[in-house]
Order: C-alpha cells, then structure tokens, then sequence
C-alpha cells in the first residue's frame, strides 16, 4: 500500500507540472508557429517536385517569423477541415491563400488583409460557353469548403438553378484534370492559383471567361483568443510593405 500510495502521488504531481505547463504557454511563448496548408495552392504555398514547402505565403510567413523571433513549420492539413484543425490546436495559423468570410469571421481572427484576389469561371478553349448564365445544366466543379464553393452557392444565378449543386474535390488540382478530361464543363477557382497554374500547361486548352464571382480578401487565420499574435503578425507585415520586402517577394510570385 505505501509503495502504490507513492506511486499514485508521484504520477499526480507529474500530471500537475504538466498541467502546469500547459496553461501557462500561451502562443506568444512559443518558439514555432505550426502553419496549416493546403500543399497544393500553387503558387501561395505548395510541394515542389523535390519535396520542399515553397511559394509566395510561405516566403512571407517566414519573413514575418523573422520580426518576431520564430520559427515556423508548414504542415500539410485537410483544406475541409482547416477550421477544426486549428481550434484543437494543431496548427497555429491558417496561411495559404485563405479567404476571409463572414462565416470563418465567427470560427477565426483574421489579420489584416494582405492581398486581394478573384473568383474566376475556366473553362476549356473549344467550349462554347462564354459568360456564366451558359452554366445552366452543365457540370461545374470546385474545391470542396473553398472559398469559391462558397461563392457559387451564394451566388444568385446558380441559386436560381433547381436541385443544382457544384461538384466538389478535395484540391484544384483535381478540378483542373476533371475539366481537363471533359467530365467537367467549367470550374471555379482562385485568380491566384488560376492563372500559376495555367501558366505552367505547356497545353493551352483553358478559356477565363469576363464574369467572375468577386472579388476578396486574403488574410491569416489564427485562434480567437490569439489577439497578441494577431498584433504582432499586422504589425510585422507592415513593415515588410513599408521596407519593400513585401513587394520583391510578390513579383517572384506574380506577374501582374
């Protein structure tokens, strides 16, 4: 009995540093910030063909670790549950072209926004469809909990479409070969990966038409109560735009 008492007591005072420990790290202590991703959303953060995490939020975000003394780590997560993934606390950030909306508004603090980006409608060169009201009973295909899922389904011409729902797949990626292999008519992505990705094809088989579903805001995401964070992360993108780091960094990346 002495032996199992001190052993009952010896694991409850482990479990109280540990404890301990716990609630007294708060993100501003730690030395890495994990960063969700989506390794595939070329060209703000993605696999290369050797392996390596590269683009243009992954050249900010380490930029911005540098002002505030971290390191940073870029995990690859399920895009569909990036939301989840940071209130368990296993990334820190959410940090690959992600779309500030009033419903991410309610689960997320937003930074500041850092760039702007478009909704645009693809589709393939030989297609006859020129303007969006053309979609009308074709076959439509985007991201699944993207942003422009979100703009298809608010959107009031394919809301007035019956029992129509886009088809969804787990990257852009795979929209791009769906429509490349005509089982999709169009598909609705970001300007940002878009036209990167086109512009690697040594094929030119896509069409962008003129109507697009809008324009929006990329920011960071982080946790709500991560408001020092949030801070120090506007503060330190600031100054990138104001030393002209941020603008060196976007014309590797962009042409326009």
């Amino acid at each position: 009995m002495k032996k199992l008492c001190t052993c009952v007591i010896a694991m409850l005072c482990l479990c109280g540093i540990t404890g301990c420990g716990r609630s007294e790290t708060t993100d501003k202590d730690k030395e890495t910030l994990i960063i969700g991703i989506d390794d595939t959303f070329a060209p703000m953060g993605f696999k290369n063909d050797d392996g390596e995490i590269i683009g243009f939020d992954v050249e900010i975000a380490k930029e911005v670790a540098k002002k505030l003394d971290k390191e940073v780590v870029f995990q690859n997560i399920d895009w569909d549950l990036k939301e989840s993934e940071l209130a368990d606390g296993n990334i820190d950030l959410i940090w690959n072209g992600y779309s500030v909306t009033e419903e991410r508004k309610e689960k997320v603090l937003f930074s500041d926004p850092y760039m702007q980006n478009r909704q645009l409608i693809i589709t393939r060169k030989d297609s006859t469809i020129e303007k969006k009201s053309d979609l009308k009973d074709k076959v439509v295909s985007v991201q699944k909990s993207s942003s422009a899922y979100k703009a298809i389904m608010e959107d009031s011409f394919f809301q007035s479409l019956t029992d129509w729902k886009p088809v969804q797949f787990d990257t852009n990626n795979d929209c791009f070969m769906d429509l490349e292999a005509g089982r999709s008519d169009a598909i609705v992505v970001d300007e940002t990966l878009a036209r990167y990705y086109m512009k690697q094809q040594s094929n030119d088989i896509y069409k962008v038409l003129e109507d697009n579903l809008g324009t929006e805001d990329y920011a960071v995401g982080m946790r709500k109560s991560d408001t020092e964070l949030c801070d120090n992360i506007n503060k330190a993108l600031q100054e990138l735009k104001e030393d002209g780091t941020f603008d060196t960094i976007k014309n590797k990346w962009f042409e326009e």
